[in-house]
């Protein structure tokens, strides 16, 4: 919120506050399916089109399709059926590999090795269609991939549901995508491992045996590198479809690095605003939003369209989805009173910025006025004007964390006694003439809510993950740091109770010690003061029993340096970033 005396004193002359929405409905345009990406920097990826099993009379088609995808948007596609592509030294000059329509056992011991370290240093994966009837004795590939075939029903039409309408492979769809495909039935729901993008309605079409959640497209982060897997392609016309081009076009896009998204795990989440309406939202001040294609986009101002439907109390994650047109200026406002007066949000909450070109504590990700994000995480993370981001701004107590397109970049505790994150109502800012600024998809997941525990790696210095040394269970086995590989012994749960949970046990100070350099170890989980780890808002984890904090000790940190209890100082190697 920038407080120039124009926007103030347009305020002023909007004292006829309005008491419901200020919300204007247009016809829903037709989806955009066109190429996005001339900013994009060249790149080249692999299309890998081998069958055991049964071949696609498609495959054809779909190289065709990408190939013409590329030439459109500064990509360069190689295609291949020999899996001797497959070493470390060819996989490395492309940015993601397609798997078109593979079938069956397609790579040897050797390449599977090749391409496991091509994901792991950062690669891409693009899986499409019987990209899930692939590889199934291989368990890598079953994770990449997210699920695997099943069976499925003769070729129909079904109604997709849109659940994601932020990442660039279903922002140009609506709510719902009426298409015909082979609609695959899965052996596994991926929901609680990848981030779900689109869904079929079972009862749309016959044959879907998925009990009515029925992920059809997803995303995930994986062992260090990005998977995107769609279920439709089986028909030879799909890759004429302009809308499945564009599908397909930003799953590359998203593969390769060119576009970020939150692409973490999402359940136990309800709507507050799902594109349909603006039940239980009132406007403050003056301006509005435009409602159309399920999205709000602001007009006028300085304003607020704040959730007055309920105000919140304790715990939440709240989850919005934002475009900039240009450079333009918004916010979104957390814990504030409920009020007319858009001011009392100003003067009694807390505004997350949104402005990429303002100065460091009033830019996007920033909390307005009180703290910058990290600007090198911030910079990562974002994607330009005319994309899609989603915010995830989790409160916990007096605590709020800033999640962009799944990558933390902001943590603010207050301070202030006359605020409060832990009570107050949320609001998204319409802030004045020329500032364009579009919403999707606010949804909240408060505390009680059944979503299960937060499960992940817990990353430390130089980017590495606290390990659990050789994966052993056994009590008083040594915490370590290692280079993050997505196993299990660098799986942690943090279930809610100040506990850190891996391979069934909790990280535990040895003897319940307080002296510095005490052994972290795994031990079997008995609820003692030994095990309990709080988060702090600089960073750091601390035992409160000692209170001395998680540390790595020495001063290099490499793999199999070994954790303990130090006393905290709040440098590099006591610096971690739960899930």
């Amino acid at each position: 919120m920038r407080k120039h005396l124009r926007t103030a004193v347009a305020l002023l002359a909007g004292a006829l506050l309005a008491a419901t929405p200020s919300v204007s409905a247009s016809a829903e345009p037709a989806p955009s399916t066109a190429a996005v990406s001339a900013a994009d920097p060249a790149y080249k990826i692999l299309v890998f089109s081998k069958t055991a099993g049964f071949r696609h009379s498609s495959i054809g088609n779909g190289i065709a399709a990408f190939r013409e995808l590329g030439a459109a948007n500064n990509f360069t596609v190689d295609a291949t059926e020999d899996a001797n592509a497959f070493t470390g030294g060819n996989l490395a000059q492309y940015r993601a590999v397609v798997f078109l329509s593979t079938t069956g056992d397609v790579l040897n011991g050797t390449q599977q090795t090749a391409f496991e370290q091509y994901i792991q240093g950062g690669g891409g994966y693009v899986g499409v269609h019987a990209a899930a009837d692939t590889e199934y004795d291989w368990p890598f590939y079953g994770g990449l991939a997210g699920a695997l075939f099943q069976s499925h029903p003769a070729i129909q039409p079904a109604r997709v549901k849109v659940e994601d309408r932020a990442h660039d492979a279903t922002a140009h769809l609506g709510g719902a995508w009426q298409r015909t495909d082979e609609w695959y039935n899965y052996r596994t729901n991926p929901r609680t491992t990848a981030h779900v993008l689109a869904s079929l309605d079972e009862s749309s079409y016959s044959g879907g045996s998925m009990s009515g959640d029925h992920p059809i497209s997803w995303c995930k982060d994986y062992q260090g590198g990005r998977a995107f897997y769609t279920g439709g392609g089986h028909t030879d016309e799909s890759y004429t479809e302009p809308a499945f081009r564009r599908h397909l076009l930003g799953g590359v896009r998203w593969a390769a690095g060119m576009t970020k998204a939150d692409c973490r795990p999402e359940t136990g989440y309800r709507p507050l605003f799902d594109g349909s309406g603006t039940s239980g939202w009132s406007q403050a001040g003056p301006g509005g939003f435009t409602l159309a294609d399920g999205t709000l986009t602001s007009q006028g101002g300085l304003g607020l369209l704040w959730y007055s439907a309920k105000e919140f109390t304790g715990d939440y994650s709240l989850k919005v989805d934002w475009k900039m047109a240009g450079d333009d200026n918004s916010g979104i406002f957390v814990g504030f009173p409920a009020s007319s007066d858009p001011w009392s949000a100003v003067n009694n909450g807390y505004e997350i910025q949104i402005d990429a070109t303002d100065t460091p504590d009033r830019t996007t990700g920033s909390v307005y006025g009180f703290k910058s994000a990290d600007l090198t995480a911030r910079d990562a993370a974002l994607n330009p004007p005319g994309e899609w981001n989603t915010y995830e701004l989790r409160v916990t107590g007096e605590r709020l964390e800033i999640f962009l397109n799944g990558r933390k970049i902001n943590d603010f505790t207050n301070t202030d006694p006359a605020r409060s994150l832990a009570q107050g109502h949320i609001g998204l800012q319409n802030h004045g003439d020329g500032d364009d600024v579009s919403f999707r998809n606010v949804r909240i997941k408060e505390s009680g809510t059944p979503s299960g525990p937060r499960t992940g790696p817990v990353k430390g210095v130089n980017g590495k993950c606290l390990d659990v040394k050789g994966g052993a269970t056994a009590d008083g086995t040594q915490i370590q740091i290692w280079t993050c590989n997505g196993s299990a012994a660098q799986t942690w749960t943090v279930p809610g109770d100040n506990t850190l949970r891996a391979l069934g046990k909790c990280l535990d100070v040895n003897g319940g010690g307080t002296a510095d350099g005490t052994k972290i170890q795994l031990w079997t989980c008995n609820g003692t003061g030994a095990q309990q780890w709080v988060p702090q808002a600089d960073g750091t984890v601390r035992n409160p029993q000692s209170a001395k904090c998680l540390d790595a000790s020495g001063s290099t940190w490499n793999d199999g340096t070994v954790v303990h209890l130090w006393t905290c100082h709040t440098g590099p190697n006591q610096k971690w970033t739960l899930p």
